[in-house]
């Protein structure tokens, strides 16, 4: 007779279930990674362009200029206070801040608004049809004159001229440039005859204007008749706060001329475009982002060029303190002494600044080669 403390039946069925359990268990470990993948986050984008980032009042009063920066908002207040005069305005800043979206700002807050808004990049028009092109010509003036011609100082009379890269005028066509701001005349080339204008001139240059009049490679008067009133436009690296918004804002620009629905982005790529330098400013970013969306199939903004882009290859201590001297000196307009010289932005003396310049090959020269 068999104990009812010891059963065998039930013995085997136990030992059976705890079998399939245990087996159970090995697959789910075996079917489980060691490290799960990390969670991707994501954000949407039309959070960076609510009011509490952007107001309705700034995106109407300055259409097309983005961000909510103290250094943007620091150039917005400078515009509403020298549009409404006819001064001069000199915009200085690298390539791709901005600076025409600034001119045509100051023209549409002006009494001139309702007036013509000429534009002319200096640095893209042969030098021998230059003063053609400012301040026109007679049939016959010139070999190819085949008829007369408008120069943009009459086009633009009553309303703004915008002189892009004004750094590039040369030297001899500076003169005339000169009497025209200061009297607001001048004659077409061919003609003896001077015709007088009402023009209100905002000129913009990459360069350093103040050293390049100190060195004798541009006028140091024409350069104090157009440095009225300077306004300096921030690199992009210098407000980068900005990007979250200027990133929404272009995409949701190309995705509705592509008749895209994007409306999102990994936390880790805005991460990525936030620590990014932007070496060609809000330009670089603009296009960058343009060619994501082309690139998008979903909602989610893919940016698959990220790893080519945001390199991570290590650097010497070398390379880095002539970056970071560089940087210094491009923001300070290669001023190196001074309060807010490069010196005084590293924490260094301004003689071991310029050793350490000598020995890593830093000069302003090198700013006018790129």
């Amino acid at each position: 007779m068999t104990s009812k403390l010891f059963n065998p039946d039930a013995c085997l069925r136990r030992n059976s279930e705890i079998s399939v359990i245990g087996s159970l268990t090995n697959l789910v470990a075996m079917k489980r990674p060691e490290t799960q993948p990390p969670y991707e986050l994501y954000v949407d984008l039309d959070q960076y362009l609510e009011p509490q980032h952007y107001t309705p009042e700034d995106r109407i009063e300055f259409e097309g200029i983005v961000g909510s920066s103290q250094s943007l908002r620091g150039v917005l207040d400078q515009i509403r206070t020298v549009a409404p005069t006819d001064s001069t305005v000199l915009i200085e800043g690298e390539t791709g801040t901005g600076k025409e979206l600034i001119a045509h700002s100051i023209h549409t807050h002006s009494s001139r608004r309702n007036r013509p808004f000429v534009k002319l990049n200096c640095a893209a028009i042969p030098l021998g049809l230059l003063e053609s092109e400012l301040f026109g010509h007679e049939k016959g003036a010139f070999t190819g004159a085949v008829s007369q011609k408008l120069g943009r100082f009459e086009v633009a009379n009553g309303g703004t001229l915008f002189l892009d890269e004004i750094g590039d005028i040369p030297l001899e066509l500076q003169a005339k440039l000169l009497r025209v701001l200061q009297e607001q005349e001048f004659e077409r080339l061919g003609s003896t005859y001077t015709r007088h204008v009402d023009v209100r001139v905002v000129a913009a240059t990459n360069q350093d204007l103040a050293s390049m009049a100190a060195e004798k490679q541009f006028r140091m008067d024409l350069y104090y008749r157009l440095d009225v009133f300077p306004i300096t436009l921030p690199p992009l690296r210098q407000r980068s706060e900005d990007i979250p918004m200027l990133v929404a804002h272009f995409v949701h620009s190309y995705a509705e001329r592509m008749s895209k629905q994007v409306s999102r982005i990994s936390k880790s790529g805005m991460d990525a475009l936030m620590r990014y330098p932007w070496p060609g400013n809000i330009r670089e970013l603009q296009n960058f982002i343009e060619r994501a969306v082309i690139l998008t199939k979903g909602e989610v903004l893919e940016l698959p060029v990220l790893a080519s882009r945001f390199p991570t290859k290590p650097v010497t201590l070398a390379e880095a303190e002539r970056d970071h001297i560089l940087n210094a000196l491009r923001e300070s307009n290669w001023v190196v002494g001074g309060a807010s010289g490069a010196a005084a932005r590293l924490g260094v003396k301004r003689t071991t600044l310029v050793d350490k310049m000598r020995k890593r090959g830093l000069s302003r020269a090198m700013t006018h080669g790129g």
